[in-house]
C-alpha cells in the first residue's frame, strides 16, 4: 500500500480528495493538514510515501518552501503538487525544490492515481499544458535556469510580489511580513509606479517574466 498524506486549505477540497483517495485500491490516507507549517509536522509523524501538497497556501508556508524542507528531511518521501496553477515559473519551481509530481486540480481521478503510483516508484510525473519535451529538459538540466535578482524593486517589495503571486491578500501579507495592511499596500503602489504597471494581472506577470519565485528573499 501507498501511504498518502493531503495538504491543503480549503477543507472541501481536502474532503473531495480523501473521498477520492480511498477509491485507489493500492493508496491508505494517513492523514491532512491545512498549512505549510503543519504539513512539516505531520510528515515527520506519519511518515508518508507520497504528499499531495497545494501550492498557494496563505495561513501558512506555501507548497514551495514546505515541500523543500520535507524533501530536505525525509527524503523517501515524495511529493506532488496538486495546483490550479498552470504557469511555466511554478512548474520550474516544482522542479527545483525537487517535486517528483505536478497535476492540476482539473484533472481526472486517474491521473491522480497514476502519479502516486508513478512518483512511489521513482519516477516524475508532470501533467501540464507544457510540453513533455520540455519539462524532461528542465528535469535533466534544472540548474542551467539561474536565479534573477534585479536591482528594480527592494528585497522587501519582490517579497510583495512573490507572495501577490502565490495568492496572498494583503491582511495575510501583513501577518507574515508582521507590518501593517496599510504598509503592504503603500509597498504595491511604489512597486507598482516603479514597474509602470497598473493592475495585479500585469504585476503577477511581471513577477512570472522576472522568475520571481525561484528568488529566496
Amino acid at each position: 500500500m501507498i501511504k498518502v498524506m493531503l495538504v491543503d486549505d480549503h477543507a472541501l477540497i481536502r474532503k473531495g480528495i480523501r473521498l477520492l483517495l480511498e477509491t485507489f485500491p493500492h493508496t491508505k490516507f494517513l492523514g491532512e493538514a491545512d498549512d505549510g507549517e503543519e504539513a512539516i509536522v505531520l510528515a515527520h509523524r506519519l511518515k508518508p510515501d507520497v504528499v499531495l501538497m497545494d501550492l498557494s497556501m496563505p495561513n501558512g508556508l506555501d507548497g514551495f518552501s514546505a515541500t523543500k524542507e520535507i524533501r530536505e528531511q525525509l527524503v523517501s518521501t515524495k511529493v506532488i503538487f496538486l495546483t490550479m496553477y498552470d504557469e511555466e515559473a511554478y512548474v520550474k519551481k516544482a522542479i527545483e525544490v525537487q517535486a517528483h509530481g505536478y497535476l492540476l486540480k482539473k484533472s481526472q481521478g486517474g491521473d491522480l492515481a497514476e502519479a502516486i503510483t508513478s512518483v512511489h516508484n521513482g519516477k516524475f510525473f508532470y501533467k501540464t499544458s507544457i510540453p513533455d519535451e520540455q519539462i524532461r529538459k528542465w528535469l535533466t538540466d534544472k540548474n542551467k535556469y539561474n536565479k534573477v535578482h534585479t536591482s528594480i524593486l527592494t528585497d522587501r517589495e519582490k517579497e510583495i510580489v512573490r507572495l501577490t503571486m502565490l495568492g496572498f491578500s494583503n491582511k495575510e501579507m501583513s501577518m507574515k511580513l508582521h507590518i501593517s495592511p496599510k504598509t503592504v499596500e503603500n509597498h504595491k503602489s511604489r512597486i507598482m509606479q516603479k514597474l509602470n504597471i497598473s493592475n495585479k494581472h500585469e504585476l503577477i506577470k511581471y513577477g512570472i517574466n522576472n522568475k520571481y519565485l525561484e528568488l529566496t528573499i
